[in-house]
């Protein structure tokens, strides 16, 4: 009799526990829209790693507009060229990675900025499947509630990009002695060469690798440039539509 008390009890705590953490985690990211995050567990993680050496943990906010438009456009040919377009996920990169992690031993990912910011902001890093599941909701919600704009300066401002060194303005600091609105085209894709490993791919000195990569991004960035959409998005301002040039929608066809 016991025993069939105990069962019901602890599954009434158990669901009234996960609706209180479902809440909970609903009212941070909808927070997370204006409020900027205190710390990420990836930034303490890397500071319980530098404990001990002569290095510390370096970060400092700076909104969207305090950024160079060169690190916006940096980190988006480094990381996700498809970034403006697609609802969080890059399904030809997933499909793509997938057969090649099939057949070789090197794990190839397909991350897009916006899972990278749902991974740094709201868990850890690893590879299981329950991360990584948890990674797909965080990327829904944040696209839906956040937008394009938020993510990327999230991802400026949270992304680690040096050992101990974590956002764009930190890290212009560090390697540039400058804001990180001052950033030029080459400082700026030097810093996004380094994102893919930012303790092995140094900056200043740059690694034999960051610098084939700043060349790489450097390349794209130019591509990408003249694209509407990331015009938009680099500058922080909506495409305006010319009235006096575009048709009204209408049903009707001219008599």
């Amino acid at each position: 009799m016991k025993l069939k008390g105990i069962v019901p009890r602890t599954w009434r705590r158990l669901k009234r526990i996960l609706l209180v953490l479902f809440v909970t985690q609903f009212v941070y990211i909808i927070l997370l829209r204006w409020v900027n995050p205190p710390i990420t567990l990836t930034m303490l993680s890397s500071w319980f790693s530098l404990w001990g050496t002569d290095k510390h943990l370096q970060k400092s906010w700076v909104s969207y507009d305090e950024i160079s438009q060169h690190a916006k456009l940096a980190v988006i040919a480094s990381e996700d060229q498809l970034f403006p377009d697609h609802d969080g996920f890059d399904y030809k990169s997933i499909e793509k990675a997938m057969k090649h992690n099939e057949t070789s031993k090197k794990i190839r990912g397909a991350s897009t900025i916006s899972q990278q910011v749902a991974k740094n902001v709201f868990l850890w890093q690893g590879r299981s499947w329950v991360r990584k599941g948890l990674e797909v909701y965080f990327t829904f919600m944040i696209e839906k509630i956040w937008g394009k704009q938020r993510i990327l300066e999230m991802y400026l401002n949270v992304a680690q990009m040096g050992d101990g060194i974590f956002g764009i303005e930190a890290a212009s600091q560090a390697y540039y002695k400058k804001k990180a609105a001052s950033l030029n085209r080459e400082e700026a894709a030097m810093i996004a060469a380094c994102l893919p490993n930012p303790v092995k791919y140094t900056v200043n000195p740059p690694a034999q690798i960051t610098a084939w990569r700043q060349r790489k991004i450097l390349v794209q960035m130019r591509n990408l440039a003249p694209d509407p959409d990331i015009i938009e998005l680099v500058s922080g301002v909506k495409k305006t539509v010319d009235k006096e040039t575009t048709p009204p929608a209408t049903g009707s066809q001219p008599q």
